[in-house]
């Protein structure tokens, strides 16, 4: 029997598991278990908040999340410098 392997197409792509990266998944099973735990224990809420909007801010569709949108936007307009050449046209 000859076995046949499927790949992408794109070997470079991240792992991902429903809408999120394997990386988001294991942050969110982290954040949500210490969620549980405060909500649980202290009856403090804003934890498992955080956690759900950091899941839906991570959801991707066509490699593009909101959150990746939201990290570029705050490096272009605070964090780093713009750097702007002014030259004279040559042609007049």
């Amino acid at each position: 029997m000859q076995k046949q392997y499927i790949y992408p197409q794109n070997m470079r792509t991240q792992a991902k598991l429903w809408f999120w990266n394997l990386k988001d998944v294991i942050i969110l099973a982290i954040a949500l278990t210490i969620s549980v735990a405060s909500w649980a224990k202290l009856g403090f809420i804003l934890p498992a908040a955080l956690t759900l909007g950091y899941a839906f801010l991570s959801i991707r569709m066509d490699e593009y999340s909101v959150l990746d949108f939201i990290r570029r936007a705050w490096r272009y307009f605070v964090s780093t410098q713009q750097y702007f050449d002014w030259k004279e046209r040559e042609d007049g």
